[in-house]
């Protein structure tokens, strides 16, 4: 069936209002005030949220809510209403969530496209038109020729669809200046002629703001491999570093210079050379998983093994750091209280998924201390789903062990030890009150900094004991 030609997108419906679909298409109502963006969601408490008086929007991003007051009610609408937008959409955006899979094959590995095929499968039922479905979510290589196959096989007729690879590169905290000035874009395509006029009409909505250059067309199954690469790569480079950390503690090295050194070499690069607790997010160790999957499949085991390793060098970080807070805390944290700062997986963002502070916090628990919890943008509500699922306990008994506070100095009565989880700018900041902190607990109280970003030297003027990952300062 010959397909209609893509000349003009006038209008934009994203299927799933979450951390892809609600900042990138709220940036391209933004940039494109001629196309008409809506994003759908069948939750509809999240869609509320979306369209609250406040702005109280349901994720954290910084310029985020900047973006929405400008576009919202003008050419970006948030609904429910999944049929009204299909139908009226010239291009669909499938960015639903693509959590690993729990159970069957491919279980702690394999992506669930559950969400994919159900979304695709509503597209067709309800199209009364040709659409451009642009795959927004990650997804394993030829995902794209499913939705193809599902697409075709229940279309109505005169309904073509053209299917498109266009995966996300953004850092959760920067999302919204990465939207604004990307590396690149990539959009992946059939070489036929008419994958070639679906890239094109899309290629045409970026190039609204983007540099034609930055902008790059490739194959379609490049483009999903691409993803999974680019973010593999960089969980390798933090796991990396992470690991020199270890070395760097036991030797007196400090990982600070020893990343500068070989961040200057121009064929490594500084970037993402800053040990730390670990690395999480939605991204890094789903992808890292689906590629072992991946290879896995393909009867690579060699390559299956090396990827695996750097998701168990991650592991190996976040409780590494758990064991030398209780080593040095002589050996037990039973009934000690911990004051941890800092929830989310990195600064700048409310997301929790597979963070460092879940597996530090869990080990805590295991070992019997009382936990305090504080954290600028994570709810009460997230931290509690996040700890009892981790804990596999009730709120109510986790919660004699467990505390969740509204400011930080609440969390530093009595604590024996603070450990620094997440790089939040509040506790880097001079005007932090670590005097108020160190008059608050027991003696000796130690500091144990996650993410390297305390004035080590003051903390021990004023009488803390501190422990930096990735220096050897106790030798």
């Amino acid at each position: 069936m010959a397909s209609v030609p893509h000349t003009e997108i006038k209008r934009i419906c994203c299927i799933g209002a979450g951390y892809v679909g609600g900042p990138t298409c709220s940036v391209i109502a933004l940039k494109c005030p001629h196309i008409i963006v809506t994003i759908v969601d069948l939750n509809p408490a999240r869609i509320a949220a979306w369209n609250s008086e406040d702005f109280a929007l349901p994720i954290y991003e910084p310029g985020l809510e900047d973006v929405v007051r400008q576009t919202r009610g003008r050419n970006l609408f948030f609904s429910t209403e999944v049929d009204k937008a299909v139908q009226e959409a010239d291009l669909i955006f499938v960015s639903v969530n693509t959590p690993t899979k729990t159970s069957g094959v491919g279980a702690g590995y394999a992506a669930d496209l559950n969400y994919v095929e159900s979304a695709t499968r509503h597209i067709a039922q309800v199209a009364t038109s040709s659409k451009i479905v642009v795959e927004k979510s990650t997804v394993p290589c030829r995902t794209a020729s499913s939705m193809r196959t599902i697409l075709e096989s229940n279309s109505r007729p005169g309904c073509h669809f053209d299917i498109l690879s266009n995966p996300e590169f953004l850092a959760e905290g920067t999302a919204i200046a990465d939207l604004y000035n990307p590396d690149r874009v990539l959009i992946g395509a059939l070489d036929t002629p008419e994958g070639a006029a679906a890239c094109a009409a899309l290629s045409s909505v970026y190039a609204n703001w983007v540099p034609k250059e930055r902008i790059l067309n490739v194959g379609l199954w490049s483009s999903e491999l691409s993803k999974l690469a680019a973010n593999a790569l960089l969980a390798q480079r933090i796991s990396s570093i992470n690991a020199l950390s270890a070395i760097c503690e036991t030797t007196g090295a400090d990982v600070r210079e020893v990343a500068h050194a070989v961040g200057l070499d121009s064929r490594i690069g500084s970037k993402f050379l800053r040990a730390s607790v670990g690395f999480g997010g939605s991204c890094f160790q789903k992808d890292i998983l689906n590629l072992v999957y991946l290879s896995e499949s393909l009867h690579l085991p060699e390559v299956a093994k090396y990827w695996r390793s750097v998701v168990d060098m991650n592991e190996w970080q976040k409780l590494r750091f758990a064991k030398t807070v209780v080593d040095n805390l002589f050996g037990t944290i039973t009934n000690k209280r911990i004051a941890v700062l800092g929830f989310a997986f990195k600064a700048d963002t409310g997301d929790t998924r597979e963070s460092p502070a879940i597996t530090l916090v869990k080990s805590f628990v295991a070992e019997r201390a009382k936990v305090a919890v504080y954290d600028p943008q994570v709810s009460h509500d997230q931290i509690w789903m996040d700890m009892q699922s981790a804990c596999s306990t009730p709120k109510q008994e986790l919660s004699k062990q467990l505390t969740l506070h509204t400011d930080a100095q609440s969390t530093f009565a009595g604590a024996s030890a603070i450990v620094v989880v997440t790089e939040w700018a509040e506790f880097a900041s001079p005007n932090f009150d670590w005097e108020g902190a160190f008059a608050a607990m027991t003696k000796p109280a130690f500091v144990f900094d996650g993410r390297g970003i305390v004035n080590g030297a003051r903390l021990r003027e004023i009488g803390f004991k501190v422990v930096t990952i990735g220096r050897g300062e106790n030798l």
